[in-house]
């Protein structure tokens, strides 16, 4: 293990200003979360739930989502296929009985999101329109308002919370740290709002039950194509609160993210992988199709397949990105497929009707987080999680393309089905012993370009530990509280977890790739756990299971 500095037992934050209490607290406000809560709701309506969200409703990862949702709704697909598909992509790390809970729960699950009032994509004779993306064998993405899918998702669940009056919803709230009970399990949780939320400052929600569903850790990296608010918020209270994250090595770097330039940093514009579903194709600046070759599916391989040959590409040719030729599609067809990613495109002064789209890989998506079981319970008593801050077994070592949204509709329905019959009694959150402290919100972006460099798409020994040796020395200290530090130090704790997580899966699978050891080893197909010791140490370790192992999965049908 390399020598270390502690990372902080509980984050440094004023004593709670006010109290409130509810029997269920929603921590974000994505397809994950606002499915939770309505779902809690319709199974029990006398319990008092309250959504909070960091920044407003829809300013989560779902809002940006643009592909879609995929399901086996089409004709001739069934789960099977989808299961199928899923297992490839996921490299033989997918819990193989969570996968088949996706796929065969997930058509029904779109369906009530449609009667929720979710207006998906219709052929004119009535037909669901679907699409394909990578690593799908079948047309299976069901999207709406042709690259809109996350926004309208959104509306539509926004509204129907709106008209659940026992779901309170305070906005612009961080979630800082849970409150345990004597036993170890759910209490309650700090938070802090901004003056525009209900409530001012640093207060404590007392409750029975926390659903995490904040989603994922993009701002771990210097580009990345989740919001400013996607910092491992929830990851971070997890692994404090004693929960156990899981697969954190496993994040995925979507192919096609637009290039803008060496220097840009931040959210960046996606270029959905629906556009090589409709026909868009990658060259290199020699014009050379260099995925033809690579995989049966070409352009459509799985994201791991697709973004190393990108970077392979880049690397042998000492150029800053590759490029996404979709000029054959025609203005008519991007105006009514891709309207949103056609704005973006020509906002940063690109017309893909008539250029070339400049791409390169940027972080996506996080596989791992807190690690739950089939019903989205932690390792913690009463804490339960959902979405992208949920590593539920269904991606594995790398996620198939538009099954992030189902997941979240899944397994927050699996939540509601179980919560309320398993809800804590009150408890009295008992005096907090974990070591308190803060790193410097200024040090954000020094960690964010170590993550990048020596923790990205490429990864080896010597990388890995140049980053835990930086990461290890940024000692908390007296930074100043408030929103900057709480979300620095998170971003610490998950970039050392990821890291120590990196550096003992030595193969590559799926997203993580080691150029020092290249291929796959299946005697490593197992999970890797993080936890934060009682010390201050963030431990990992191999966990094997059968349900992981390749040689023992199999696929039904």
């Amino acid at each position: 293990m390399t020598a270390h500095r502690p990372v902080p037992g509980r984050l440094r934050a004023p004593a709670p200003g006010w109290n409130t209490r509810a029997d269920v607290v929603v921590v974000g406000s994505g397809i994950a979360g606002l499915t939770a809560a309505l779902r809690i709701h319709a199974a029990d309506p006398s319990l008092h739930l309250l959504v909070v969200t960091k920044d407003v409703l829809n300013a989560g990862s779902t809002q940006w989502a643009q592909g879609g949702i995929a399901a086996a709704l089409g004709p001739g697909d069934t789960p099977e296929q989808h299961e199928r598909d899923t297992l490839v992509a996921g490299a033989g790390a997918c819990d193989v009985e969570a996968v088949r809970a996706l796929v065969t729960e997930g058509p029904e699950a779109v369906r009530e999101l449609i009667a929720l009032g979710t207006q998906l994509d219709h052929h004119p004779d009535g037909e669901l329109s679907l699409t394909r993306e990578g690593g799908h064998h079948r047309d299976r993405i069901a999207h709406a308002g042709g690259d809109a899918t996350g926004a309208e998702i959104q509306r539509a669940l926004i509204a129907a919370v709106e008209r659940a009056p026992a779901i309170e919803v305070i906005q612009h709230a961080l979630a800082v740290d849970l409150l345990r009970a004597a036993d170890g399990g759910v209490a309650g949780l700090t938070l802090h709002v901004l003056g525009e939320g209900q409530h001012d400052g640093v207060g404590a929600v007392h409750c029975r039950a926390v659903v995490l569903a904040s989603g994922g850790l993009g701002q771990v990296f210097s580009q990345s194509t989740n919001p400013s608010v996607s910092t491992g918020d929830g990851m971070a209270v997890a692994l404090r609160a004693g929960a156990r994250l899981r697969d954190l090595e496993f994040v995925q770097f979507h192919p096609t993210v637009m290039w803008l330039g060496p220097d840009s940093q931040g959210q960046q514009p996606l270029i959905s992988e629906a556009v090589r579903g409709e026909g868009a194709f990658l060259v290199d600046f020699e014009g050379d199709r260099f995925m033809r070759g690579e995989h049966e599916l070409a352009d459509l391989a799985p994201r791991d397949v697709v973004a190393k040959a990108i970077t392979r590409r880049m690397i042998e040719t000492g150029r800053p990105h590759m490029w996404l030729d979709a000029r054959h599609l025609g203005a008519e067809f991007w105006e009514r497929r891709f309207p949103t990613i056609l704005g973006v495109c020509r906002e940063h002064g690109v017309d893909p009707v008539t250029e070339l789209i400049p791409v390169a890989p940027a972080q996506h998506y996080a596989s791992g987080g807190a690690a739950t079981d089939l019903w989205g319970r932690t390792s913690v008593a009463g804490l339960y999680a959902t979405g992208e801050v949920a590593c539920s077994g269904i991606h594995g070592a790398n996620r198939l393309a538009s099954n992030s949204l189902l997941e979240g509709l899944v397994f927050s329905r699996r939540i509601a089905d179980v919560l309320p019959g398993e809800l804590r009694d009150w408890g009295e959150p008992v005096e907090d012993q974990r070591v308190e402290g803060l790193v410097d919100g200024d040090l954000r972006p020094a960690m964010q370009d170590v993550m990048t460099t020596r923790v990205g798409v490429l990864r080896q020994a010597e990388g890995l530990a140049e980053a835990l040796a930086f990461l290890h020395a940024l000692e908390p200290g007296e930074a100043g509280v408030g929103p900057a530090a709480w979300e620095t130090t998170n971003l610490l704790a998950i970039s050392l977890a990821l890291a120590e997580a990196a550096a003992l899966r030595t193969e590559t699978r799926g997203s993580h790739w080691r150029e020092d050891f290249p291929d796959r080893d299946d005697t490593r197909a197992g999970h890797i756990d993080s936890w934060l010791d009682a010390d201050g140490t963030i431990r990992v370790e191999w966990t094997f299971s059968p349900s992981t192992d390749p040689s023992t999965a199999e696929v039904s049908g």
